[in-house]
């Protein structure tokens, strides 16, 4: 029986053994990339250079783009350079490092977007203490305190995780993920592993379960708004974090529940770039679409590119 010192290396899924696809797997990789690495970036700075957005919601915003920089940091490069030098290969503390950055992002994300509703909650049913209980320390404190969860949670599953022995070094799929890489166990060790994991969807569903009180709470203050001009303006701040939490919910389901079901290397490759990638991909697009603040204060920043002179 093989024992974890054993395994140096890890052989992860390819794409194709076509050499072709290897190249139009790397440029497609490179496309998305490129676009959620400029959105993110440019929500990021864009609230950071107006003084308008200097609010909970947009630093929120700021943040939540920069987990989700970090979060298509961790598996898209090596996937495209694999593609590049038609490898497989990852080592083995490059797989834990990827498991614990993405495991981070990932249960960060899930909690800042938890906060998030709360600030929604906050600001459209009692607005009047909206400043009061939204201030500068709280809302730092309440980031602070998603990333930090999100460490916790990634050191307790990564250390749970790398302590079980491997029989192989085989991954059914392209990045490094904890499902997968508990096929791999050799003995009942990994047991540890899902008590960590069963630990992670407890705090998934108390989140959850928080989000979906939140914003049942803001849909009767929204419906209760007796101006049509009031219920579309709360609507509108309120419908983007919905769709990002719904997209991110989708997608972090399958992550955590779809290995069970899985049976096709090529559905697991599909689904698998379905929620490591579009959420940070799509999360800048949503929150752009329609919000007049964002729109302008790009026009502006645009501008200001353009007309050096004028800043």
């Amino acid at each position: 029986m093989a024992n974890q010192s054993v395994v140096t290396e890890f052989q992860l899924l390819g794409f194709s053994d076509i050499s072709e696809l290897h190249i139009l797997h790397f440029w497609g990789f490179l496309l998305m990339y490129m676009a959620a690495l400029v959105g993110n970036l440019l929500m990021i700075t864009i609230v950071t250079l107006n003084q308008h957005l200097h609010t909970p919601m947009y630093f929120f915003l700021a943040n939540l783009a920069a987990i989700d920089l970090s979060f298509i940091s961790v598996t898209v490069p090596k996937a495209m350079a694999n593609s590049l030098m038609k490898t497989r290969t990852i080592s083995y503390f490059a797989c834990m490092a990827q498991v614990f950055f993405f495991f981070w992002a990932g249960a960060s994300e899930f909690f800042l977007l938890t906060v998030m509703a709360y600030d929604r909650y906050v600001a459209i049913c009692n607005p009047l203490n909206y400043v009061k209980h939204m201030n500068r320390g709280v809302c730092m404190k309440l980031v602070a305190s998603a990333w930090m969860f999100g460490m916790f949670d990634a050191m307790l599953n990564t250390a749970c995780t790398f302590a079980i022995p491997f029989c192989s070094n085989v991954i059914n799929q392209y990045f490094c993920e904890i499902p997968q890489l508990l096929k791999l166990s050799c003995s009942d060790s990994y047991l540890t592993e899902i008590g960590a994991l069963i630990f992670t969807a407890l705090m998934c569903i108390i989140c959850f379960g928080f989000t979906i009180v939140s914003y049942v709470h803001i849909f009767r203050a929204v419906f209760n708004i007796p101006s049509t001009q009031g219920r579309k303006k709360a609507l509108t701040t309120c419908l983007p974090h919905l769709a990002v939490l719904c997209l991110f919910y989708f997608t972090g389901l399958y992550a955590c529940l779809g290995s069970t079901f899985r049976t096709s290397s090529g559905l697991d490759l599909l689904l698998a770039v379905l929620y490591s990638m579009v959420p940070p991909f799509m999360n800048p697009f949503i929150y752009s679409m329609r919000n007049k603040d964002i729109m302008a204060a790009l026009w502006k920043l645009s501008h200001r590119s353009k007309n050096p002179s004028s800043i």
